[in-house]
């Protein structure tokens, strides 16, 4: 088995992301080629043979999610990609894998939509992957780095609470972040070892396992909806996670994520330095949303900012967060547009400016 040398890289992102999952143990990868996310296959079609794992080309985005169903079914660490319309096919496969408590998981590097759009970068999909872009009552735990070091470190805990929590986990990217590269350190993760007793492994010697997501019997759906949105209820209580920049003595908090928050963080520096007390709030998980954050900020500050580039999903969840204790301003670039620092300090300086910048 070939491994590469632990240590500091020079990687793109979606490389770093496949990368990731080799290091978290996922040895069966299903795909099918899409831009900005076509590194992701092509990387693994080279590394999976060198670490004894599968890469399946698959016919159809459709058929890579249901290829992860079946891996993921065997109990073994199974991942698919793809950008913005090849998801919305696996949509019904991803709630299957909801349904069914099949851990896996599925990376999105966003491009503009909506339709085909283009392959510019975007984060028009907020919606789909935080509210169920599936039918019916499911979540998934949904991780958005905007490093390229992030998308390696979450590309392996992705794979970690996936087996956690029995449930698919999304990657939420976008084109500026599977293109760039960055330096980043590869490590060698210690790895937990999850018994997988539900797993379709044979059953010589044992009942047979059923792994399904069809209950028919009266009432029987509901119990098991019940029991799944307790899973997403420990999963708020333990999975948030976020940067918090500047935000002690921040009057304005502008709150982004992925490529946005890279571009806004600067802009917040130079705010700073013009002796504007503006600080950054970046969720990490979009599920679940760092909702504690943001109302300890708002008893803080006296106004929030959400920067996105689309035209305006992850503000909605700021505003329930804030629950209306304080005004919530939104800019937005959609269909691929993304914004600059200096753009965004104009805004950000605007914003400040309108109410003196004091609470």
């Amino acid at each position: 088995m070939k491994t590469l040398n632990y240590g500091k890289v020079l990687m793109k992102g979606n490389e770093a992301l496949a990368e990731g999952a080799i290091a978290a143990g996922c040895r069966f990868y299903f795909g099918y080629p899409i831009t900005p996310q076509n590194e992701i296959p092509e990387y693994m079609a080279r590394r999976m043979p060198e670490v004894g794992g599968v890469f399946i080309q698959s016919e159809s985005e459709v058929a890579a999610i249901n290829m992860v169903f079946g891996a993921s079914a065997c109990g073994v660490r199974a991942m698919t990609s793809s950008s913005s319309p090849g998801v919305s096919l696996k949509q019904e496969g991803i709630s299957y894998l909801a349904g069914a408590e099949l851990p896996s998981v599925i990376v999105n590097i966003q491009r503009g939509g909506p339709g085909l759009g283009n392959i510019s970068a975007s984060q028009g999909d907020y919606f789909q992957a935080t509210k169920g872009g599936g039918h019916g009552d499911y979540r998934l735990l949904v991780y958005a780095p905007s490093t390229v070091q992030e998308a390696y470190d979450l590309s392996i805990k992705a794979f970690e609470k996936a087996d956690q929590y029995r449930n698919p986990v999304m990657i939420l990217g976008d084109g500026v972040l599977g293109q760039m590269m960055e330096p980043l350190v590869l490590k060698r993760p210690r790895l937990k070892a999850f018994k997988k007793p539900w797993a379709l492994t044979g059953c010589e010697g044992r009942s047979p396992n059923v792994v399904k997501s069809l209950y028919m019997g009266e009432g029987e759906l509901e119990s098991r909806s019940v029991a799944l949105k307790r899973k997403y209820e420990r999963m708020r209580a333990a999975e948030s996670m976020c940067e918090e920049f500047m935000v002690e003595d921040a009057t304005l908090i502008v709150s982004a994520f992925g490529t946005a928050a890279r571009i806004a963080k600067a802009a917040v520096r130079t705010a700073r330095e013009r002796g504007a007390k503006v600080g950054l709030i970046r969720p990490i998980t979009l599920f679940p949303f760092p909702e504690a954050a943001f109302a300890r900020a708002s008893g803080t500050a006296s106004k929030f900012l959400v920067v996105e580039m689309n035209l305006g999903q992850m503000v909605e969840d700021v505003r329930l967060a804030v629950y209306g204790r304080r005004p919530v301003e939104f800019y937005g670039r959609p269909g691929g547009g993304v914004p600059t620092p200096g753009e965004l300090l104009k805004v950000i300086m605007k914003s400040y400016r309108a109410d003196g910048g004091t609470k």
